[in-house]
């Protein structure tokens, strides 16, 4: 499709510079992640807290020619070709919606409240077993996630699966003309969104629309509501499958898999994923294969392919200095962007390798190996790893440094791996290559108890805050204390790439060693002593200044070096910390009228407690303060520095007192000490750990130090690796709190030690090696500060530093 056609589709008015017979074969819509390639489209969107137009000016000069736009840009490039139009996102949508028509393949498309990402990649690795599918990629299911996934259709693929989301009423019928899918999957239905539907029943009805004109709907008949709507309401074939037998698709769990009955023919199918959600996306997804005329034989191989995994990139430490990013159990071309752009974000390491296998469930051409050769090179790769025939046997596709192996084994027994030193390291292959084996070798080995960090989670609630300011707010993001346990460095590269303005450490050791790590962000050093005032200059951080002895000092140093000094003047509105005071403030002004080589960045206050309806009063009467002694010194400044005094809790709390920017620091992590706003923040942190021994304990014998634990009954006892030197604290000890092992609570007995706890297990399914759940969704960080006592900071901060990070984007 050529740039006069991407115009006449979207209705736009073509404007060229360029060549109008240009072929575009990619969209981006960050830009961020534009490749700046020939055939590339950035398509400009106008959102409430971001504006795609502003980065066109800057793509144009690094080689980006193709522009989909909704406002006027002036670009002085040559040979730009822009398309203007109404609305950029529904210029999208008639694009795929043009995409879609030339399909001639059937289109499975795929809604309900939960599973949908999960029945869309099973289904595709069922089908993948013998024909070409096209998948939408990760949870893409949103008005632009939709349009973006079809944009790949063509009729090289004989299937698409899709999947559609909405959050509120007369969004479906947008992605119904795009997908006007023949075959349709309603997962289940449950509470998510519920505060923008009536009730459940409009809820089912708008997902429903869809399937307007689809041919087929398969569903889960047991649950009622959802029967009884799609029997009223849907006008072609139900596939309405039911766990009760002699139901025209009845299913059975069996011991080792399950029997599915359909068309009268009882099939029996091996698969170890039968818990619930499970079973029941497994089965939606065997019935719409079944449904497509995959044979049983071909869907049983798919199923060997799906292992109960998370589908995630994990970022990891590993030895002699590397960094590992971990996806060792699916490889495709798709998928492999992803990680690559994924791996973009993580700017730690100069040197990049990536160790991939051979592509199993795509039909990859040697025109597409080329393609890949030039996609890493543009990703700043430097090594390519290669595992597998089909690599070895297209090696001069690649004209970037690479070896090649014929299977894992050789690459392992080579000494290749020892080799690898202060690198980021992508791993990614098809299962049957078991890299995972790679990733052993090449990750750090420590504690079994882990620390598990959702870079998107984080990424949600940057986003959420931002959706509550103004757009030109700035925001200052505090990391200090590890960035609150999560890991400094990691998450401060998530936020300089989401474009933070600024980030705040306690101290100058901080700033510093997140300028190691190659962050380039204005960093705030909130806690500055006066030796650190050359540690300073040399890392370009930027002090806090509370007094006017430490100005003097600061303003003396830097002027020796001939460097301008950069200040945050900090004010006491009435924490009483540290900051200028009332009375100081005239004197505080004159100084800066006088002394030379001084730059003002910022001016801001601590609100005392902005988490406290009680104090409101007290709260406003410092907002008011802050106002009057800020403005004041802007008064006498040449320029006029961005003024902050609220925290997370006094964003929620007090919007209109915005000024310049705000600091977001605990509600990044996903707690809002208000509680206004906590059903609209995921949880980044989930702590970890596992069962170390099971244990039979006698009634009236006792557990632990100090006998505190007692059996007063024969009881079964877990021992998990932690305890109070990696920071689950003593006062949990002694059934003041409890840890989720297989979805099923156990509550503490006897007292926490060092290294390990003591959990009450009797009577529930559990064994050595399980996985437990310290904090994450249940029990949340908020329970566990409850239970202390406590405030989520100190749950947080308090993890030690010997407990592994991984981190990782779904």
């Amino acid at each position: 499709m050529n740039i006069q056609a991407i115009a006449d589709i979207t209705q736009g008015i073509l404007s060229t510079q360029g060549k109008p017979d240009s072929t575009i074969d990619s969209i981006c819509f960050d830009s961020r992640l534009a490749t700046h390639e020939p055939g590339e489209l950035f398509v400009a969107l106008a959102g409430k807290n971001n504006d795609g137009h502003q980065f066109i000016a800057q793509l144009a000069a690094q080689g980006t020619r193709n522009f989909l736009v909704e406002k006027a840009v002036e670009v002085h490039e040559p040979g730009l070709n822009l398309v203007q139009v109404n609305s950029s996102l529904a210029a999208l949508h008639r694009l795929a919606t043009y995409k879609r028509q030339q399909f001639k393949g059937p289109l499975v498309a795929i809604t309900g409240s939960n599973g949908k990402t999960i029945v869309k990649e099973w289904l595709t690795a069922l089908l993948s077993v013998s024909r070409k599918v096209l998948a939408s990629p990760k949870s893409y299911n949103s008005q632009l996630g939709v349009p973006l996934s079809v944009w790949p259709l063509n009729n090289h693929y004989e299937i698409g699966v899709f999947e559609a989301g909405i959050s509120r009423p007369s969004e479906m019928e947008k992605l119904e003309n795009i997908l006007s899918p023949e075959i349709g999957i309603f997962t289940n239905i449950g509470p998510a969104h519920d505060e923008n539907f009536k009730n459940t029943e409009q809820k089912i009805l708008e997902k429903l629309k869809l399937f307007s004109h689809s041919k087929a709907l398969i569903f889960d008949a047991d649950d009622q509501q959802l029967k009884q709507l799609i029997n009223s309401n849907f006008k072609g074939e139900k596939l309405a499958w039911s766990r009760e037998a002699h139901r025209t698709i009845s299913v059975q769990r069996k011991e080792k898999g399950l029997e599915l009955q359909w068309k009268e023919v009882v099939h029996s199918f091996d698969t170890n994923l039968l818990d619930d959600a499970s079973f029941q996306n497994i089965v939606h997804s065997i019935i719409a294969a079944l449904y497509l005329g995959q044979e049983p034989a071909n869907i049983q191989e798919g199923l060997n392919r799906i292992r109960p995994i998370k589908m995630r990139l994990e970022l990891k430490k590993g030895i002699q200095g590397n960094y590992i990013i971990d996806d060792t159990y699916n490889n495709d071309l798709a998928g492999l962007a992803k990680a690559l752009n994924f791996m973009d974000q993580q700017r730690s390491k100069v040197k990049k390798t990536v160790i991939l296998s051979d592509f199993i469930q795509s039909k990859v051409t040697e025109g597409d190996l080329s393609q890949l050769n030039e996609l890493l090179i543009s990703k700043g790769i430097q090594k390519l790893i290669g595992v597998g025939p089909l690599l070895m046997a297209n090696q001069t596709c690649f004209t970037l440094n690479s070896e090649f192996f014929p299977t894992t084994e050789d690459l392992i027994q080579s000494d290749l791996l020892d080799e690898c030193e202060d690198e980021l390291i992508l791993i990614k292959g098809a299962r049957r290559f078991a890299l995972e084996r790679v990733s052993l070798i090449l990750s750090e080995k420590g504690h079994k108890t882990m620390l598990e960090v959702n870079l998107d989670a984080l990424r949600h609630n940057l986003n959420f805050y931002r959706s509550l300011l103004k757009p030109e707010t700035q925001i200052m993001a505090v990391i200090k204390a590890f960035a609150y346990g999560s890991g400094s460095a990691e998450v401060a590269r998530l936020l300089e790439y989401n474009k933070v303005d600024y980030l705040a450490v306690a101290y100058t050791d901080e700033g510093v060693a997140l300028r190691k790590e190659g962050i380039k962000t204005p960093i705030m050093v909130m806690n500055p002593a006066n030796d650190d005032a050359y540690g300073m200059i040399k890392y370009n951080l930027e002090p806090e200044v509370y007094n006017l002895s430490q100005l003097h000092h600061f303003q003396q140093v830097f002027s020796a070096f001939k460097r301008t000094l950069p200040v945050h003047l900090v004010i006491n509105t009435g924490m009483n910390r540290l900051g200028f005071n009332q009375e100081h403030i005239a004197e505080l002004k004159a100084v800066l009228a006088e002394l030379d080589g001084i730059s003002v960045k910022s001016i801001f206050s601590h609100l005392a407690a902005s988490d406290d309806q009680a104090h409101e009063a007290f709260s406003l009467q410092q907002i008011q303060s802050f106002s009057e002694m800020a403005s004041s010194i802007q008064s006498i400044l040449p320029n006029s520095p961005p003024r902050h005094i609220l925290n997370s809790g006094g964003i929620t709390r007090f919007p209109e007192a915005q000024f310049e920017m705000v600091r977001l620091g605990i509600g990044l992590h996903g707690v809002e000490v208000n509680d206004r706003y906590q059903d609209q923040l995921q949880k980044p942190a989930v702590l970890k750990t596992v069962v170390s021994q099971i244990r039979k304990v006698k009634a009236g014998e006792s557990i632990g130090y100090g006998r505190k634990g007692k059996a007063i009954d024969n009881m079964t006892i877990a021992v998990i690796a932690i305890g109070y030197a990696d920071g689950y604290l003593r006062v949990f000890s002694n059934g003041n709190a409890y840890v989720l092992i297989n979805r099923q609570k156990a509550k503490t007995i006897g007292n926490v030690c060092m290294d390990m706890t003591m959990v009450d297990v009797t009577g529930l399914d559990v064994k050595e090696g399980d996985e437990v759940t310290v904090f994450g969704e249940s029990p949340t960080v908020s329970e566990l500060a409850a239970w202390a006592n406590t405030i989520p900071y100190e749950i947080l901060t308090n993890v030690s530093t010997r407990v592994k990070r991984v981190f990782y984007s779904e």
